[in-house]
């Protein structure tokens, strides 16, 4: 995922301290309800999920349980790993966990509402509105800069402690998850390449954008 910018501080002078409070938790939780609608559109396409839901479907197929459950538990297990590489959760952090895992599953059952089957056109549709939806839900939870998501944070711990660039480290952790979630029966398709390759040039765009600048 791309980084934040460096610190803009636009505050006026005179302005009270904290003054972007507010915006930031907003923000957030705007971005987590975007970012849970986005993986509901993506599932119900059938083109493929993006790959830490790939993974997601793939232990729902095996366990039984619902996928916002799913999420949560694979959340709390990522969060472990940040132990060893000395990583802090941030507000953020703990309401991506929550926020999304509370909200999937509702999302799913709205999406379920749609025809069955749906021509390939509304699903390539779906496709494209979910990547796009996920871009600025990214944008805006992080540019909260209330603290990384769980699986944001493993990347970058990764990388701090590898020296190795984002791009290998991210990328490889995506390979790995999603071939594990396809080995379990999660959905790999045209929709998990189409958010590859997107996700980067729109958050690239949007985050800069959406950042807010620290309360200075």
């Amino acid at each position: 995922m791309s980084q934040a910018p460096p610190d803009d501080d636009t505050r006026a002078p005179g302005r009270p301290p904290g003054r972007h409070a507010a915006r930031r938790g907003g923000q957030l939780v705007v971005g987590l309800v975007l970012y849970a609608a986005s993986i509901a559109l993506l599932v119900r396409a059938g083109l493929g999920a993006m790959p830490w839901d790939v993974l997601t479907q793939g232990v729902t197929r095996v366990t039984g349980w619902s996928f916002g459950t799913v999420t949560v538990v694979l959340s709390v297990v990522v969060l472990a790993c940040w132990v060893p590489l000395r990583q802090r959760p941030g507000i953020g952090t703990l309401a991506n966990v929550l926020v999304i895992g509370a909200l999937i599953d509702p999302f799913l059952a709205l999406a379920d509402l749609l025809p069955e089957p749906l021509p390939l056109a509304a699903r390539g549709l779906l496709v494209v509105l979910g990547v796009a939806v996920n871009g600025l839900a990214t944008a805006l939870y992080v540019g909260a800069r209330l603290g990384p998501g769980p699986r944001d944070g493993l990347m970058t711990g990764l990388v701090a402690r590898t020296g190795r660039p984002v791009r290998l480290v991210r990328g490889t952790i995506e390979v790995v998850v999603v071939a594990a979630g396809w080995a379990l029966g999660g959905t790999v398709g045209v929709g998990t390449l189409a958010y590859a390759l997107a996700i980067g040039p729109l958050v690239h765009v949007l985050l800069p954008r959406l950042t807010v600048p620290d309360d200075r």
